[in-house]
Formats: C-alpha cells, sequence, structure tokens
C-alpha cells in the first residue's frame, strides 16, 4: 500500500508539472520532441540528493547528463566513455562539467582500510587519486578537511581523465570546444564550488604524454 502510495504521488507531481509546461509555452512539448541541443555535458555522483537540473536551474534539453558512484571517468568504463564520445561527437557540447560533492559517500568510503568487495575495484580509483596526492593529503591535519580535499582532488583528476581521450582532445583541436570544468557542490548551503580548472593548461600538459590529436 506504501508503495503504491509513493507511486501515486509521483504520476500526480508528473501530471502537475505537464500542465505547468504547457501552460507556460503550448509548444514547450513539442520543441522538446524535436530533438536535444544541450550546452553542457553533466558528470555528476549518483546521489539522490544532487539533481543537476534542479541545483543549476537548467531546463530540459540544457545538460546531457551521467551519472555514476564518486562521480568517476574510467578509460576502461564503456558507459562513460560512450557518454562522452555522444555528448562530443554528435550534440557537440561546449561545456563538461565533472561536479563532486563534499559528503561524498563513495569518497568517505575510499579513505577506509576495508574490504568494500564488488565496490573494491571502482572505489580503487578514488584510492589511486590519494596515491597520487598522498603527501598534501596526508600533511592535512584534520579528518573532515582532508576528507573535504580529497573530494576536490577527485574531481580534478576526473577532469584531467575527461581531457585525456581522443573525442575531448581532437574536438577542441578542430572547433575550440568543449571546455571541461570541475565543480564541487556543498550540502551545508546549496552552493556550487568552481574549482577554477586552467583547461588549456591542463590539456598541455597532458598532451606532452597523452596526445591523440594526430
Amino acid at each position: 500500500m506504501y508503495l503504491r502510495q509513493t507511486h501515486d504521488r509521483v504520476f500526480e507531481s508528473n501530471r502537475a508539472w505537464a500542465a505547468e509546461q504547457t501552460a507556460k509555452d503550448p509548444e514547450f512539448f513539442a520543441k522538446l520532441a524535436a530533438g536535444q541541443n544541450p550546452e553542457y555535458l553533466w558528470i555528476g555522483c549518483s546521489d539522490s540528493r544532487i539533481p543537476a537540473e534542479q541545483i543549476t536551474g537548467l531546463a530540459p534539453g540544457d545538460a546531457f547528463v551521467h551519472r555514476n558512484i564518486a562521480n568517476l571517468v574510467c578509460n576502461t568504463d564503456l558507459n562513460a566513455m560512450s557518454v562522452i564520445d555522444y555528448a562530443v561527437t554528435h550534440l557537440e557540447v561546449k561545456h563538461i562539467v565533472v561536479c563532486g560533492h563534499y559528503g561524498c559517500g563513495g569518497v568517505k568510503a575510499a579513505m577506509t582500510a576495508k574490504d568494500l568487495g564488488i565496490l573494491n575495484p571502482w572505489l580503487r580509483n578514488i584510492r589511486d587519486v590519494y596515491r597520487l596526492h598522498e603527501k598534501e593529503l596526508n600533511a592535512i591535519k584534520g579528518e573532515d578537511e582532508r576528507y573535504n580535499r580529497l573530494v576536490e582532488l577527485n574531481v580534478i583528476e576526473q577532469c584531467r581523465n575527461v581531457i585525456k581521450t581522443a573525442t575531448v582532445q581532437q574536438s577542441y583541436a578542430k572547433n575550440k570546444f568543449p571546455i571541461v570544468h570541475g565543480w564541487v557542490f556543498g550540502f551545508h548551503d546549496g552552493l556550487l564550488k568552481d574549482l577554477n580548472i586552467d583547461f588549456e593548461g591542463v590539456l598541455h600538459d597532458i598532451q606532452k604524454i597523452y596526445n591523440l590529436t594526430d
């Protein structure tokens, strides 16, 4: 009974939303059905508290969205690689945002010396981020501060992983887009923090080893 009531609430909200959109713009759904031309690819965490469109004010059609645990971009993850390729090659997005969040359970789990079963190979990517930045992180005295910094460093490393892809490198060489950004969402105030990724600088450094434009 409880589940049925929950579903009823969802469908009622859906009908109200559809009616509201139609009242504001009678052609809204005709335009939506005609195709998508998003400006952003959003790569975020699967955490249920961070819906991309709601926290940014973006409308349907503005963002192509991919989410997974701890907003990782792994070159062996065909899901993420396919999303990036489609967004860049076919949708021609102008910006790619990797958005993490403070209080990320995936990052917290990766900081824990514990066997987590099927999650081990996934979380190892975050542990690798810790290994790369071990000196900086171990110099931070407070555990919460260290945790928050690892969240930020994880976003930065995932941005680097996006930039390493042939799709992004080749599109930027040809079109001067997309630009890659790293952001972090804070639950305490609901605000996004821009980590100010130096896209061209990172691209230049990466291409010393990972150049895929030739």
